[in-house]
């Protein structure tokens, strides 16, 4: 028999095909987030859900399904699920590592390189008809080629941050929990910095930490006081790692020159300052939002749980304890 799955919200096409021919699915027809009820209503008799990072997966959705085979989670992190009280019902939980490094990667360079051209603003300033010819102090901006690139946190999306960033020449300085081998740093082309020396000497600061409780505002008030007056902040980690209120005020007072965001504290919801700057670019959470990619990151998800009701090793298994 073909297992019960339900999906919180629809995927690429080739994923939507495949669920629908090796399981019976239930979906969230409509393009929103679901309240927790409607979850809690929809997971009722389901061997799996496929859920996504908006989703808040706690407890009661449990509860409401104790024999729930699998919780499936199309992202890579997991932060919405509550893996502890998963472990607990032993219920598996799975997700998608791996497949959106270099589209990640490759964000993090469009904010970098459109933030500091002043892309956003030249783009408007020509539609809408401002623009009466070129001029030498026309939206001058700053150079990336052979600046000082500061990598915080130094998993698969920072390395692919590093590889391209030798493309530009850059000085290429990272802080991470564990520091790499010297053979490592050569081949990458890195520095190691302390957490405190990164922030100071990085024109361009780039956050590709895992969320948790240790880097929940890792960057705040007194981090931005270290930074140079000339530095950027690129965000495309998770938005509770910055502490949005102290960049809006670095951005007020010119602590930092501007900020490179795809992600937010309160996302959806923006600090309604950072909307007004022009010294921000700001995107609504699409690092892996290819169609390769969130198609491939839909294929894993469907692996995970076509495993798990199979009784079989799942690929990407969070808590291994529930497999004991």
């Amino acid at each position: 028999m073909r297992p019960k799955v339900f999906l919180t919200r629809e995927l690429p096409p080739k994923v939507m095909e495949r669920l629908r021919q090796e399981t019976e699915l239930e979906m969230n027809t409509e393009d929103r987030v679901l309240s927790k009820e409607e979850i809690i209503k929809a997971v009722k008799g389901k061997d799996a859900l496929l859920c996504l990072l908006t989703d808040t997966i706690d407890t009661d959705v449990m509860d409401a399904n104790p024999y729930l085979r699998i919780i499936a989670n199309y992202a890579v992190g997991f932060n919405n699920i509550d893996v502890d009280a998963a472990t607990q019902r032993r219920i598996p939980v799975s997700n998608t590592p791996g497949v959106l490094t270099e589209t990640s990667a490759d964000l993090a360079f469009t904010l970098m390189t459109t933030l500091t051209r002043r892309i956003v603003e030249a783009d408007k300033f020509v539609r809408t008809g401002k623009w009466k010819g070129w001029g030498p102090l026309q939206y001058l901006g700053t150079d990336i080629y052979g600046a000082t690139l500061g990598i915080v946190g130094l998993g698969r999306i920072g390395r692919a941050i590093a590889k391209r960033a030798q493309g530009f020449d850059m000085n290429i300085v990272y802080w991470n929990r564990t520091k790499l081998s010297e053979s490592e740093e050569k081949e990458l082309g890195l520095t190691y910095l302390s957490f405190d020396g990164l922030l100071s000497k990085a024109d361009f600061v780039s956050l590709n930490v895992a969320y948790n409780q240790d880097t929940f505002h890792l960057i705040s008030k007194r981090e931005f006081e270290l930074m140079k007056e000339s530095a950027y902040l690129i965000n495309t980690a998770r938005g509770p790692v910055v502490d949005e209120n102290a960049l809006v005020n670095a951005l007020k007072e010119k602590r930092i020159m501007g900020a490179g965001l795809d992600v937010f504290e309160e996302e959806p919801e923006i600090h309604p300052e950072l909307l007004r700057m022009e010294n921000t670019v700001l995107l609504p959470h699409i690092a892996s939002a290819t169609i390769a990619t969130r198609t491939k990151m839909g294929m894993i998800a469907v692996d995970n749980l076509l495993a798990a009701c199979n009784g079989k090793k799942i690929p990407n298994l969070i808590n291994i304890e529930t497999m004991n």
